[in-house]
């Protein structure tokens, strides 16, 4: 909890994502906002070192950088965003530290995004594109469709089949808050069976209105991932669910990097045992060449569609954000600490 006169050091270290707001302070309280576009690893201790309130959204804060040596005046820290997995909540509930977030921001951006994606490897929007675009080094040379009269057997799978109506799709919906509830209920009006799965490993006593996780893996077509990533999380899907799921599913994932594991992905992908895959998070972010094998030519040829981090982003996430982040400020120097996290 904030003091009556306190000035606040206000440190945002990766500004690039969206505008940092202006929050207005019970007086006497003061504050001073400092913006980093973006922060190095090199660079973070020195700037946050007078930091009373820190306010990121994907760079790490791990107990080193919450420690008193390197944060001493550190009371708060805002994460500008849902997923609060950059920042170690074990070190800062030791120090009393709040993490709060910013919940059910981005949850209509983040469902849109994510059946795009559907859409976008069902149909193969981005291979078609590219064989329909694409101009032959051969002069002499005409476009393949030109040549061959069609391109359908670039839109079937594997096995020869053309791409299923939703009205034939069974939507397994992995993690149900708020942004799983809006995947299921746009997933449900474009006719799609919606099978919500309950917690790996929970077979005995599925709650109501839940499915047995394994039994979603075997019986969906489409798996789209809304759930944190946390130690129970990482590698969820792993070689071994991937070759259990249905041979035509479709694996979305709008949650976070770690959650699968990318290398057995990348083997599904390539051996079958999945029709396609679309992904908006890496396990190592921002991601380039060598941090991901989704990445690399191996990868090449897949029904594989990548974005990098964005699904997030639409202009009414970025109001919410900034509405989200000046109220918690805000509420915590008003003595209110709201959407703490920490535990």
């Amino acid at each position: 909890m904030s003091v009556d006169g306190q000035h606040h050091n206000i440190v945002a270290i990766e500004a690039i994502h969206c505008p940092i707001p202006a929050p207005a302070l019970p007086l006497p309280q003061s504050y001073t906002l400092i913006q980093h576009q973006w922060t190095s690893q090199s660079d973070l201790a020195p700037r946050i070192k007078d930091a009373t309130i820190i306010i990121t959204t994907t760079i790490a804060l791990t107990a080193k950088e919450l420690s008193p040596e390197v944060t001493p005046h550190l009371r708060l820290v805002v994460v500008m965003a849902t997923g609060t997995d950059c920042v170690d909540k074990d070190a800062a509930r030791a120090r009393g530290i709040p993490v709060c977030n910013c919940p059910g921001t981005n949850v209509e951006s983040v469902s849109e995004h994510a059946i795009g994606l559907y859409f976008a490897t069902r149909r193969k929007i981005v291979q078609l594109h590219c064989a329909t675009a694409a101009i032959p080094a051969d002069p002499e040379r005409d476009t393949d469709w030109k040549t061959t009269g069609s391109l359908h057997r670039r839109l079937r799978s594997k096995d020869g089949h053309a791409p299923v109506l939703c009205g034939r799709e069974t939507l397994g919906v992995i993690g149900y808050g708020a942004l799983g509830q809006r995947i299921a209920k746009v997933g449900a009006a474009l006719g799609m069976k919606v099978l919500i799965a309950e917690r790996k490993g929970e077979v005995e006593r599925p709650r109501a209105g839940r499915t047995p996780f394994d039994q979603v893996l075997r019986q969906s077509t489409v798996v789209i991932l809304c759930l944190p990533r946390t130690p129970e999380t990482e590698g969820l899907i792993s070689r071994e669910e991937l070759e259990g799921m249905h041979p035509q599913a479709l694996l979305i994932n709008v949650a976070r990097g770690g959650i699968v594991d990318e290398s057995a992905l990348l083997e599904a992908l390539r051996q079958g045992w999945i029709s396609g895959a679309a992904t908006d998070v890496f396990a190592r972010e921002p991601a380039g060449r060598g941090d991901s094998p989704l990445l690399g030519v191996e990868a090449e040829g897949l029904n594989l569609v990548l974005t990098p981090h964005l699904a997030w982003l639409s202009e009414d996430t970025l109001v919410n954000l900034q509405d989200a982040v000046k109220w918690t400020i805000e509420r915590w120097c008003a003595g209110e600490t709201v959407n703490d996290v920490s535990g």
